[in-house]
């Protein structure tokens, strides 16, 4: 379940995509606020079940959703008011009174968050606490989206602890419920979820799953060290896993999760990649497709004749967190084209991968590359050489469906682990490896002008 759109798939064990079922959907939105109507995300869900089973019987099934969209409800689980989605900016003045009250240092240490944000369910829990007491004191069960629409299935009111790192509120290295901050928001650990494992069966073939990101890097075979994978869509989310908890830094504030077996996972967000350059299509190249945005970026040498662009369209998140920080195309001159400006955002977008693989201090071998920016060769070569890594696609682009499959195989004895299921099923497509083209001016001039402007 996506921000804006469903997407299910039905595979076999070999993994072969049978059947599949999508389904759009527009957020309710109106300055800082972003709401949705819960009913609707499991309407939507009945639907998509009705379809994918009316010729085929589903032997397990798995939900991969968003962290951070909050729906609070009565003891019986109906919902008491729309549900906060986790791109709601409400609780802002209540993310900087956890922060001032807990410091960052401390709030790392034990839930892996390295910036105290409004999209935390903690931030927004306080929210309610003050800003609609009456429906506060009425809420009886805490819900994160995957949580109800789990509880819809099977009315087992669980969760799972790759779901809940971000909601401020999880113990990481303990994996129970931190008291403190629940202490400090006002509400007792009886109204949420019993916290589970990934993977484990709580209905009839119905199994707990991971939270989308991890979904994707499973359906992507990225379960060890030395493979990360990349997703360029709309924004960029680079993933990696780890045995540990990096320890705290002011200068490097690395978001750390848990992952699918117990241990950990590190990401690095960047809000605005393939987005940036749909922006520039659907303004400036209106009567182009994408594939036409490569052709003329082909025809430019490697640096963009000394363009450069900042992507930030939508502020800037890691490695710098400045959300006012804005777009620019730099150094243009008379010579530069419209080709110029297309392969500076390929470029720049590239830029932003090296420097968050640098950011977050992990060495790989081979980059995982999915979202739409996978299928752009010139896109997927400038990366590889960038980034000086292999870099390869993926068969099946479907990566979070598949991740979700894949749990729910193990949970239910399909498969003897995540490990093995991803040797059988992923395969990977096309594979990009460094040409030696020397990009280090380019990624210079990208991060002096970011230090500059971000």
């Amino acid at each position: 379940m996506g921000t804006t759109s469903l997407k299910m798939v039905l595979f076999d064990e070999h993994g072969t995509e049978i059947k599949s079922f999508s389904k759009d959907y527009q957020l309710e939105v109106s300055g800082d606020y972003v709401e949705f109507d819960a009913e609707k995300y499991w309407e939507m869900l009945f639907e998509g079940l009705a379809e994918l089973s009316c010729e085929h019987e589903i032997y397990a099934m798995s939900i991969d959703t968003q962290c951070e969209t909050l729906i609070v409800a009565d003891s019986d689980g109906h919902p008491l008011r729309k549900v906060i989605v986790w791109l709601d900016n409400r609780a802002g003045e209540q993310a900087r009174g956890i922060e001032r009250d807990f410091g960052s240092q401390k709030i790392y240490e034990i839930t892996g968050q390295a910036e105290i944000t409004a999209a935390w369910p903690a931030c927004k829990l306080l929210w309610l606490k003050e800003n609609e007491p009456e429906i506060f004191n009425k809420t009886r069960k805490v819900f994160l989206l995957e949580d109800y629409l789990l509880y819809r299935l099977t009315g087992s009111y669980v969760t799972e602890k790759t779901l809940q790192s971000s909601s401020l509120y999880l113990d990481i290295r303990t994996g129970v419920w931190w008291k403190e901050m629940l202490d400090y928001i006002g509400i007792d650990e009886d109204i949420l979820p019993k916290l589970r494992g990934s993977g484990e069966v709580i209905g009839k073939n119905i199994v707990t799953g991971v939270m989308d990101q991890i979904a994707g890097a499973v359906g992507a075979g990225v379960v060890r060290e030395g493979i990360v994978s990349e997703m360029t869509g709309t924004a960029m989310v680079v993933f990696a896993v780890s045995d540990k908890i990096p320890l705290y830094s002011s200068l490097s504030k690395i978001p750390c999760h848990v992952n699918y077996d117990g241990k950990y996972c590190l990401l690095s967000w960047t809000p605005t990649a393939g987005m940036a350059l749909k922006w520039f299509k659907d303004n400036f190249c209106e009567a182009f497709g994408f594939s036409d945005l490569d052709k003329l970026a082909a025809k430019v040498p490697p640096g963009s004749g000394g363009l450069t662009f900042l992507p930030y369209l939508c502020g800037s998140l890691m490695p710098k967190y400045n959300p006012d920080a804005k777009g620019v195309f730099y150094r243009f001159t008379m010579e530069h084209t419209r080709a110029h400006a297309v392969r500076s955002i390929l470029e720049s977008v590239a830029c932003m991968l090296k420097s968050s693989l640098d950011y977050l201090g992990v060495s790989c071998n081979e980059i995982r590359s999915m979202g739409g920016g996978a299928a752009s060769p010139l896109w997927c070569q400038i990366k590889a050489d960038l980034a000086g890594e292999r870099l390869v696609t993926l068969k099946n682009t479907e990566t979070a469906c598949l991740g979700s499959a894949i749990i729910a195989g193990v949970g239910t004895g399909v498969y003897p682990s995540v490990e093995a299921a991803c040797e059988r099923l992923v395969k990977t497509g096309e594979t990009y490896r460094p040409q030696g083209i020397d990009y280090s001016d380019t990624y210079k001039r990208f991060c002096g002008l970011e230090d500059k402007l971000v």
